[in-house]
């Protein structure tokens, strides 16, 4: 599974990445973490809003770092 973390590397851009990487562990999952932080990538992947959270190439949120209970959904869907 590849996560891709877009942001600039500010304050909820962190949380999410830690949120997100937290959750992946605690899920057991196999995962590649990504940390993207160029603005080009962005508009690239389709995201106009940071944080956000792309996993395998799919958009699952933008714009706020959701709840433990939303990542789980967002990692195991």
């Amino acid at each position: 599974m590849k996560l891709q973390i877009l942001g600039t590397g500010c304050a909820k851009c962190k949380q999410l990445a830690a949120a997100t990487k937290a959750t992946a562990d605690r899920l057991g999952l196999d995962y590649e973490m990504e940390k993207v932080t160029d603005f080009i990538r962005f508009a690239e992947l389709g995201v106009m809003v940071t944080p956000a959270l792309l996993v395998d190439g799919k958009l699952k949120i933008a714009g706020r770092v959701p709840s433990d209970a939303e990542l789980e959904t967002m990692l195991q869907s």
